[in-house]
């Protein structure tokens, strides 16, 4: 016997939509499908490094650099805080970047590929190994003193870029290679971070670290009183954030700290919030009196709620801010970053040509060598264990990632060299150095994807 279903009320019956309405929502569903395509992020990332170098080594290249030095100021009456453009691109935006980084690595250790201690302890052994491999073949061709102060240039690797390349291979790429990037990545970074206090300044100021514990703790009560608006956890962020700047560290990595500490749960309702829906969307389609602006207030109110809470905050906040990272504080990062001006540089002196190379050679051999070596040796006596599904190819591939260095190496290339030459040598080096790495990691990963549509990569 049929069951027919009951006759929708009149006042809920589809009307066919107009033309030009119908028109937007396909043109805005083909927009959301083009923006959650990796590659094109990719893609866009590097066109926005290109035009900015071609811009710094143009005739027009002074108004380039005049750009990112002009100050933004934040604040009040007596309180103001002013930066420069490139400060706040650097260290403020990306923060959001690190957050979203931060969230996907917090949910791969709660079920994904980080959630055994084993395979989650491989990508920070990788990432010991690629500090310490590039700084070691550096010193080789760089031991003389002044040459071996830039000893710590190419031990970074430039998370965003190296992500921006690896989204161009596509979704064939298994996830567990990117989340491993993500980890050793942010892990060399934290090392950057403590090389450059210990070597490179007069070290942390730890009254900071106070200011920054505050707002964590602020951030975990409000989570402890079960409030899930994220708009109220927007103060505590900023105090972590300016704690981070107060130590001297980068505050982006604030980010890092509140994405790991994201709720990977939803917050406890009396109801579940699926019965929510249901129960209220069939009240709404029964009880026409609820047509009453003021009778739905209420229920509105408890099916925003509902809908919130039906996704994990570590899910939702990461899908909300991924297509703004994407498409619009990368590329402008880049685009702040890549800007690096060759004029003046005189590679006939041996100190900067040995620099320069030195430099580059660390990057485009000294990671792989170090992340893959340390990864085998890991496995091999049993301390760590791979990633499901991904083999050596797959380690092979993020140690020639990991060679894209980037923003960090430069700012370790400003604190190292005092002279000009060397300083600017160092930069080249970076820029060469990476786009060899990011040039050799996507020919490796178009070879890499191709084997694995063969013959699935055992672990």
């Amino acid at each position: 016997m049929s069951h027919q279903q009951p006759p929708r009320p009149p006042h809920l019956v589809c009307a066919e939509l107009p033309a030009a309405q119908r028109l937007t929502e396909r043109t805005l569903l083909t927009l959301e499908r083009f923006l959650h395509i990796e590659a094109v992020s990719g893609i866009a990332l590097l066109l926005a490094a290109a035009i900015a170098l071609l811009w710094a080594n143009s005739p027009q290249a002074d108004s380039y650099h005049t750009l990112w030095q002009q100050s933004l100021t934040l604040g009040m009456s007596d309180w103001q805080f002013s930066r420069s453009l490139h400060f706040w691109v650097n260290d403020g935006l990306m923060t959001f970047f690190f957050l979203v980084v931060g969230m996907e690595i917090r949910r791969e250790m709660h079920e994904g590929a980080l959630s055994q201690l084993r395979e989650a302890a491989l990508p920070v052994a990788a990432a010991f190994g690629g500090v310490l491999m590039p700084a070691l073949l550096y010193l080789l061709f760089n031991h003389e003193p002044g040459r071996s102060h830039g000893w710590a240039v190419p031990t970074a690797t430039d998370i965003a870029f190296a992500v921006g390349v690896l989204a161009l291979l596509g979704r064939s790429i298994p996830g567990p290679i990117r989340i491993f990037l993500l980890t050793m990545a942010i892990t060399d970074d934290i090392i950057a971070v403590v090389i450059i206090a210990l070597f490179y300044s007069g070290g942390l100021d730890y009254h900071g670290f106070i200011v920054a514990g505050g707002g964590l703790l602020w951030v975990l009560m409000l989570q402890q009183m079960g409030i899930g608006n994220a708009w109220a956890y927007v103060a505590p962020s900023a105090v972590v954030w300016l704690g981070l700047l107060l130590t001297g560290a980068h505050p982006g990595l604030a980010g890092v700290v509140l994405g790991l500490i994201t709720p990977v749960h939803t917050i406890r309702l009396r109801e579940h919030p699926a019965d929510t829906v249901w129960r209220i969307g069939r009240r709404l389609s029964e009880d026409r009196h609820l047509a009453d602006p003021e009778q739905l207030v209420q229920p509105l109110r408890q099916l925003r709620l509902a809908q919130r809470e039906m996704l994990p905050p570590v899910t939702r906040v990461q899908m909300a801010l991924h297509p703004w990272v994407a498409f619009g504080i990368m590329p402008l990062f880049a685009f702040a970053n890549a800007g690096i001006s060759l004029d003046g540089l005189d590679l006939a002196a041996d100190d900067p040509r040995k620099v320069m190379f030195g430099v580059m050679l660390a990057l485009v051999f000294g990671k792989p060598l170090g992340v893959t070596l340390i990864s085998w040796l890991g496995v091999r006596l049993g301390l760590c264990r791979l990633p499901a599904g991904v083999g050596w190819g797959g380690i092979l591939l993020i140690g020639l990632l990991a060679g894209i260095g980037f923003t960090m190496a430069i700012f370790v290339s400003m604190l190292a060299f005092a002279d000009a030459q060397l300083m600017n040598a160092a930069k080249l080096g970076v820029l060469l150095g990476s786009l060899c790495a990011a040039v050799l990691g996507l020919g490796w990963g178009v070879v890499y994807v191709r084997r694995l549509r063969c013959v699935p990569e055992a672990s």
